[in-house]
């Protein structure tokens, strides 16, 4: 959540409530409550400062002197007409409005804005409020049919900042939420699965059954690499082979396993997934990564098995590490998929 994006919305709802305040004045000067029409100048004072603490960044003030004044207005408002127009309905969406107002301010990691307090006190003053016109009634009395006209509409401005906030606040849980699944399950470098996800991935295949394959992949003399280019070319050699395996490899689940180490769930048949290793070996080895001004030789071996009934995840893997260290031992740069001796 950007600090522009924020205060963007801010000047848009800022601008509505300004052009709603004009249009209420105009209203009570036709109902003809001169007391309320005065009370909109100061009103729409608030809301033209408004603008200015917005553009200097000034939020929290912002918050509060909007908060403050619509409480005060709704207040007022409801004790000069009563309940027939609506106003009081006001505090129904200012009270969830300040609790996404603070998620806001969390997530923009400003000052809290007491939003249980505030709450609380916005309640206190609704029950006072509407407590003296049940007892006392209005100040005004006016037609029923401009109550009416203004319930509706007071009702549908309520209902709308309900709604617009409320999925605002869903829809920003649910953004958080993904990240930190994302957070969890994908490793930051390749942006491929970490090996976390691919543990329980493993499990959860192995309980489906059908065909699958797993491919253990591993950097050829990857040490070396980092040794004689730096950690940094290293990193671009990991990102660069991650690339190729997720185009390439588009149909499997890609982790990285650990290191210069990564792990390729298939479902096709193993002669289909070797093609198909065989043509990522290829690519890589055809396509050395640019780093600086230099072009490093990349290549990979791969241990490649088919899942057997019978056998455990863990001996899945293992079998799979065993056909990759024997690859690795006998000339590197290949796809190990036959049954081998180590």
């Amino acid at each position: 959540m950007e600090l522009s994006s924020v205060k963007r919305v801010a000047a848009a709802v800022n601008t509505v409530i300004l052009l709603l305040v004009f249009g209420l004045m105009a209203f009570f000067a036709f109902i003809d409550v001169q007391f309320l029409v005065y009370f909109s100048i100061p009103t729409a004072l608030i809301y033209i400062v408004g603008f200015f603490l917005i553009f200097k960044d000034k939020l929290d003030f912002y918050v509060w002197l909007v908060y403050c004044w619509l409480t005060l207005y709704m207040g007022i408002t409801t004790m000069c007409l009563g309940y027939g127009y609506g106003f009081h309905l006001y505090c129904f969406s200012m009270i969830p409005v300040m609790f996404v107002t603070e998620y806001i301010s969390y997530k923009l990691k400003r000052r809290s804005m007491k939003a249980i307090i505030v709450s609380f006190v916005i309640a206190v003053f609704y029950i006072l409020c509407t407590g003296y016109v049940a007892y006392f009634g209005p100040v005004y009395e006016r037609g029923k049919r401009a109550a009416a006209f203004f319930w509706i509409f007071n009702a549908l401005i309520v209902f709308g900042f309900l709604i617009y906030y409320t999925n605002f606040l869903i829809r920003s849980v649910i953004d958080s939420e993904k990240k930190l699944i994302e957070a969890a399950h994908i490793d930051r470098l390749t942006k491929l699965y970490n090996r976390h996800y691919m543990i329980n991935r493993l499990e959860a295949l192995y309980s489906e059954g059908g065909t699958a394959v797993l491919a253990m992949a591993d950097i050829d003399s990857f040490k070396h690499i980092n040794d004689t280019y730096g950690h940094n070319a290293g990193d671009e050699v990991l990102k660069a082979v991650s690339e190729r395996m997720k185009q390439v490899c588009s149909d499997c689940e890609i982790s990285r396993w650990g290191g210069e180490e990564f792990l390729i769930i298939s479902r096709k048949p193993l002669n289909s997934t070797t093609a198909m290793l065989e043509e990522l070996r290829r690519n890589i080895e055809l396509s050395p990564v640019r780093f600086g001004d230099t072009n490093i030789k990349v290549t990979i071996t791969v241990g490649v098995v088919e899942r057997t009934d019978g056998n455990g995840v863990d001996a899945w893997i293992q079998q799979a590490d065993r056909k990759l260290y024997y690859g690795k031992n006998n000339g590197k740069n290949c796809i190990i998929s036959e049954p081998v001796t180590v």
